[in-house]
C-alpha cells in the first residue's frame, strides 16, 4: 500500500488500474475512484496515514503513553483535577525520579502542564490531554 495526494488531501492507495485507482480518505474511510493522471505520490508511510483515522488528541495520547502507569496518571488528573507533586508522591507508587520522568515526557507530549496546588508546585491536564482520554473512553 502506498499514499498519494490529490488537491490537497491525502488517500491511502488501494488499487491501481489502467486509467484509475481506488483510494480510501483515511479520515473519513470514504473510498472512491480517482484519475492516475491527478495522483501524485506522498511518500509518507500508509501506516502514518492510516493512523489520521484516529483523532488528533487521541493519537496524541496513544503515542506519549507509554505505560498503564503514565495512563493512570492522566485519568487520575482527569478525575481529581490538579495534583500537587506531594499528593502524587504520597499517594501512588512513583518515586521521585520517575515521578518527574513521567511529567517530563507528559508535558513534553503537551497533555499535562506544571501549576499551583495549595501554594504548591503541581501538575493539571490540559484541554488537550482531556480531549485524548475522552476519545479513548
Amino acid at each position: 500500500m502506498r499514499t498519494v495526494d490529490h488537491d490537497g488531501e491525502r488517500y491511502l492507495l488501494l488499487k491501481r488500474s489502467g486509467e484509475s485507482s481506488l483510494v480510501r480518505h483515511p479520515e473519513t474511510g470514504e473510498e472512491r475512484y480517482l484519475p492516475n493522471e491527478e495522483l501524485t505520490e506522498s511518500g509518507e508511510s500508509p501506516l502514518v496515514t492510516a493512523a489520521r483515522r484516529v483523532p488528533d488528541a487521541t493519537r496524541q495520547v496513544v503515542t506519549a503513553v507509554h505505560s498503564e502507569r503514565a495512563l493512570g496518571v492522566l485519568v487520575e488528573l482527569d478525575e481529581r483535577g490538579p495534583l500537587s507533586v506531594r499528593a502524587v508522591l504520597g499517594g501512588y507508587d512513583l518515586c521521585e525520579s520517575d515521578l518527574h520522568g513521567l511529567f517530563g515526557e507528559l508535558r513534553a507530549a503537551g497533555l499535562v502542564v506544571e501549576t499551583e496546588v495549595d501554594g504548591e508546585r503541581g501538575y493539571r491536564l490540559t484541554d488537550r490531554g482531556r480531549e485524548g482520554l475522552d476519545g479513548l473512553r
